[in-house]
């Protein structure tokens, strides 16, 4: 393999191509990079076994091939390189020559027919959805993080199903962790057809890696096929592996209670005082009391271990005196993904779950169920 790349071409992908080689599998050659010159591109490709992508981009093909090149010492060099042409050549015994006349390295690779094989992804029903808005769905979604250690699909996976709703077609994704639970709506051209089936259960992290390469524009293809969620950009493919497992019926959580009372405030100031109150927060007491008056809500923290704190912020609501314990990391978690200058509360009693959306948001729900203190 011989060929001419462009710094500005490949830098950008070397770099989020770092979350996948760099994640340990049981196979040592993940953690590089697979190089393939055909034509007049330069193909790359990385994978954590769970998580595959490929990208293909302009290069000066001299000879056809293929190569696998650590993938964190390619992206250092990469992005250190002075000039802006780098050529890279395998000389022999996969040994690879970066350089450009002035500045050379010499890497030593690994086999790339070793490098495990990517699902082929022909005859792929694709939906067009935009990339702002599928990136802001895995935002507001991923943040309900999954136990490390959790074994359960519902737990370390985001459900995703098509749903005929009453406004139209609807992608939902859905995720939970067990204390709180997050939807997320995009709303799908109408006339589009339902597919029939339960929907499919994809991996937080891998969800996570997908984000990375969405931009701020134009759309990218979702499709779903042989146990894998695939995402299709222009020129790079992204193939998640689908969870096997059940997700928890949830239909029933969503729903606000006719006795809810709604609490409307501004959302930067109440993140402001979660996280002053959160201060004193400890392993052995996360939660903080959540006093709602008329007008008012009074945060008060009580740790026996380091102090206590008290802060009051004016909010709109009517209903009676109210006290709740909740996590306030949940809650300030929420708060950096939900749109919109304010956020709204239906609240029923301290032992019910508490329903955060945004003010005039129709699309995302979070709940968060209550503390016993």
């Amino acid at each position: 393999m011989k060929l001419t790349v462009k710094k500005p071409d490949i830098l950008d992908v070397l770099s989020k191509v770092q979350g996948l080689a760099g994640r340990r599998t049981n196979l040592a050659i993940t953690t590089n990079v697979l190089i393939r010159a055909e034509g007049s591109e330069i193909i790359l490709t990385a994978t954590d076994l769970e998580t595959g992508f490929e990208g293909a981009y302009p290069a000066q093909v001299a000879r056809e091939g293929a190569v696998a090149i650590n993938a964190k010492k390619l992206f250092e060099i990469i992005r250190e390189f002075p000039t802006d042409e780098i050529s890279l050549n395998e000389i022999e015994n996969q040994w690879i020559e970066i350089g450009n006349g002035n500045v050379e390295y010499h890497i030593m690779g690994m086999n790339p027919e070793e490098f495990p094989a990517s699902p082929k992804v022909e005859e792929v029903a694709f939906i067009d959805v935009d990339s702002t808005a599928l990136g802001r769905m895995i935002d507001q979604t991923v943040i309900v993080a999954g136990g490390g250690d959790d074994r359960r699909a519902h737990i370390t996976g985001v459900l995703m199903e098509m749903l005929s709703d009453a406004s139209g077609p609807i992608f939902r994704m859905v995720s939970t962790d067990g204390s709180r639970l997050t939807t997320v709506n995009h709303e799908l051209p109408q006339g589009f057809v339902v597919p029939e089936g339960p929907g499919v259960i994809v991996p937080k992290k891998g969800l996570s890696e997908v984000g990375r390469f969405l931009e701020n524009t134009g759309s990218v293809g979702i499709g779903f096929k042989s146990n894998n969620f695939i995402v299709k950009k222009a020129n790079e493919t992204i193939i998640v592996r689908l969870l096997e497992g059940e997700f928890p019926q949830y239909s029933d959580i969503i729903k606000k209670s006719e006795n809810s009372v709604p609490v409307v405030l501004e959302k930067g100031l109440f993140l402001k005082t979660l996280r002053r109150m959160s201060i004193l927060s400890s392993d052995n007491y996360k939660g903080v009391i959540f006093k709602f008056e008329p007008g008012l809500l009074e945060v008060r923290a009580n740790n026996p271990e380091l102090g206590e704190s008290k802060e009051n912020l004016p909010v709109e609501y009517n209903g009676e005196t109210m006290e709740i314990a909740f996590n306030p990391r949940y809650f300030m978690e929420t708060l950096t993904v939900v749109e919109g200058e304010k956020i709204r509360l239906n609240l029923v009693d301290a032992d019910k779950p508490c329903l955060i959306e945004g003010e005039n948001s129709q699309t995302f729900l979070c709940i968060i169920m209550p503390m016993r203190i």
